[in-house]
C-alpha cells in the first residue's frame, strides 16, 4: 500500500492514533488540572467540569485504541513496553480511573466537603498522567535497557532521567495551556477572561520548556525532516500564547493542538525505525521489523481499520458539533438541584395520607442526574 511495507503503515497508524489521543485528552487534563484554579465558585467549577463533560470519555477511546494496535501490531514492543513500564503505568492507570470516578461522583452528593474531596481527585488525576506520559515517551525515544530477549533491565528509578523528566514537565504544561485555552473558548463571562489571564501566563513557562525539550530531542535523536516538525511545534507555541493573550481562544486553541501534533510527530520521527530502542545492548533494540505480528495479522487488521475508522471519526465529529456551543452561568442550575416535589399519596383504605417529599435532582459535571438533598 502506497509502497510502505504493513509494518511500516501500522508504525504511521499508531503514531496517528496517539497524536489523536493527545491532542484530545491533552485538553482534557489541562481543564481537570487547572478545576481549583479557574473555578472560584460552585458554578464556575462545574461550568469548568461541563466543558468536558459530555467529551473526555469519548476521547479517552483512543488510548484504548492506541494500546489494542500496539498489542495487535506489535507484540513485542507492547510486552517490554509494559513490564518495563509496569508500575509508571500502574500509577497512571489508578489516576485515570479516579478521574472518571471523581467526574461521575462529584455531584452525588449536595455537600461541599464531598464536592471538594473529590475536585482534588479530578485535580490530581488529570496532572499525574498529563506529566507521566511525557516521562514515557521521553524514555521510549532515549531508549531503556533491554537486553538480548528485549527485557528491560532497568528500575522505576532508571525512567526519572533529566531527558525524560524535561518531556514530563513540558506534556504537563503544554496540556495546561491546551486546556486553559478550552476553557476560554468553551465559557464566557469573568470565566473566560481568568482563562486567557492563565493561558498566557503558562505560556510564559511552557514556551523555554518545550523549546529546550524540542532542541534535545532534535540534536541528540532527531533526523534531518524532524527539524521542520519540531520547528513548526516550537512557533506554533508561541503564536498560541501570543493569541492567547489577545484573546483569540478559537486560533490560540488551534495553535496548541499544531504544537501537540508536531511534537508528537518529531517523538515518532525520532524513533523510526526503532520502536524502543536499547540503551545497553543494540541487539536489543526493538524496531518495526523484529516487534511486528505476522504479515496475516497485520493484513487483517488494516481490513479492519479501514472499516471501523471513519465511523468512529465521525461520531466523534458529530459529538463536538453537538457540543461546540459557550457555556454561560445560566446553564449550571443549583447546586441543590430541581425545587423538591411534593406527592400525594393515597392508602389502600382509600385515605389521603399528608404530601410526602420526593428527593430533588442534582446534577452532575458530565450532565448527569443524581439524588439530591431531602426537603
Amino acid at each position: 500500500m502506497f509502497g510502505l511495507a504493513l509494518t511500516d503503515i501500522w508504525f504511521l497508524l499508531i503514531a496517528l492514533l496517539w497524536t489523536g489521543y493527545f491532542v484530545l485528552e491533552g485538553f482534557d487534563f489541562g481543564v481537570g488540572a487547572l478545576l481549583g484554579v479557574l473555578g472560584r465558585d460552585e458554578t464556575d467549577r462545574r461550568r469548568v467540569i461541563n466543558t468536558i463533560g459530555p467529551l473526555w470519555d469519548g476521547n479517552e477511546v483512543w488510548l484504548l485504541v492506541a494500546g489494542g494496535a500496539t498489542f495487535a501490531a506489535f507484540p513485542e514492543w507492547y510486552a517490554s513496553l509494559f513490564s518495563g513500564f509496569y508500575l509508571a503505568l500502574l500509577i497512571m492507570l489508578v489516576a485515570l480511573i479516579g478521574r472518571g470516578v471523581a467526574f461521575e461522583y462529584r455531584g452525588k452528593v449536595d455537600d461541599p466537603t464531598w464536592r471538594r474531596r473529590w475536585d482534588l481527585v479530578i485535580i490530581s488525576a488529570s496532572a499525574v498522567p498529563a506529566l507521566l506520559w511525557g516521562v514515557a515517551f521521553g524514555n521510549i525515544v532515549a531508549g531503556v535497557p533491554l537486553d538480548a530477549d528485549h527485557e528491560y533491565t532497568g528500575t522505576l528509578f532508571t525512567l526519572l532521567n533529566p531527558y525524560a523528566l524535561l518531556g514530563g514537565l513540558t506534556t504537563l504544561l503544554v496540556f495546561l495551556l491546551h486546556g486553559a485555552v478550552f476553557v476560554a473558548l468553551k465559557t464566557d463571562g469573568d470565566l473566560r477572561v481568568r482563562a486567557h489571564r492563565l493561558a498566557l501566563r503558562l505560556g510564559l513557562g511552557a514556551v523555554p520548556v518545550a523549546a529546550a525539550f524540542l532542541a534535545w530531542t532534535q540534536l541528540a535523536h532527531g533526523t534531518g525532516w524532524t527539524i521542520v516538525s519540531a520547528g513548526l511545534a516550537a512557533v506554533a507555541l508561541v503564536g498560541a500564547v501570543l493569541l492567547a493573550g489577545r484573546e483569540r481562544e478559537g486560533w490560540a486553541f488551534t495553535l496548541t493542538a499544531v504544537t501537540i501534533v508536531a511534537t508528537t510527530v518529531t517523538l515518532f520521527g525520532s524513533l523510526y525505525p526503532a520502536v524502543l530502542p536499547s540503551s545497553t545492548d543494540p541487539a536489543g533494540t526493538l524496531t518495526t521489523t523484529n516487534a511486528a505480528s505476522t504479515p496475516y495479522t497485520l493484513q487483517i487488521m488494516t481490513w479492519v481499520a479501514l472499516a471501523v475508522t471513519p465511523v468512529v471519526l465521525a461520531y466523534q465529529a458529530w459529538s463536538y458539533w453537538v457540543f461546540r456551543r459557550r457555556l454561560t452561568r445560566d446553564d449550571i442550575p443549583p447546586a441543590g438541584g430541581l425545587p423538591p416535589r411534593r406527592e400525594r399519596v393515597t392508602a389502600v383504605d382509600g385515605t389521603t395520607v399528608p404530601d410526602t417529599p420526593v428527593e430533588a435532582l442534582s446534577v452532575d459535571g458530565d450532565g448527569t442526574t443524581a439524588p439530591g438533598p431531602r426537603a
